[in-house]
């Protein structure tokens, strides 16, 4: 049975795993593995951790940057060491970021989060199982968590 690993934070302010799980479930039979950790420069270790040590296909590393400056310093090192984590194992790692100023209120952020963590759930179930999925869709302008932004003129899609 393929396992799906779910690496998320304490220092989010959402349970995007919650969303990805649900959303796992729609959609494949798979064992999911829950790692959680402080904050996001602990996802890259989480990451090579299920894969290495619990044996996941696949990880989902799931964080909630701040709007600081400081944290977009953080979600960069984190999303350089998930990058390097991705390689150490070839396997690969979805980084599903949520920074806290794409939104303008907290009800809406929510929504996003909520939103992209399951879009990005069922991007893994199709690396795993659909790839061709994946395929047809090149070119298409697709967007986690907000509405696709469409192909160009003439560049839509592989059929």
């Amino acid at each position: 049975m393929k396992r799906i690993g779910i690496a998320d934070t304490t220092f989010a302010r959402y349970d995007m795993a919650r969303a990805a799980i649900r959303e796992i479930k729609k959609h494949a039979s798979v064992e999911i593995v829950r790692y959680t950790v402080p904050g996001v420069k602990d996802l890259p270790v989480a990451a090579k951790r299920l894969i290495e040590e619990h044996k996941c296909d696949i990880v989902i590393a799931l964080g909630m940057p701040g709007a600081a400056p400081i944290d977009k310093v953080c979600a960069h090192e984190a999303s350089t060491g998930l990058i390097m984590a991705q390689l150490m194992t070839n396997r690969h790692i979805i980084e599903v970021f949520v920074h806290e100023d794409e939104a303008g209120d907290e009800r809406t952020l929510a929504r996003l989060a909520e939103k992209r963590a399951a879009e990005h759930a069922l991007n893994a179930v199709r690396l795993l199982f659909r790839p061709e999925e994946l395929t047809r869709m090149a070119g298409t302008g697709q967007r986690q968590g907000f509405e696709d932004a469409g192909p160009l003129e003439g560049g839509g899609g592989t059929h």
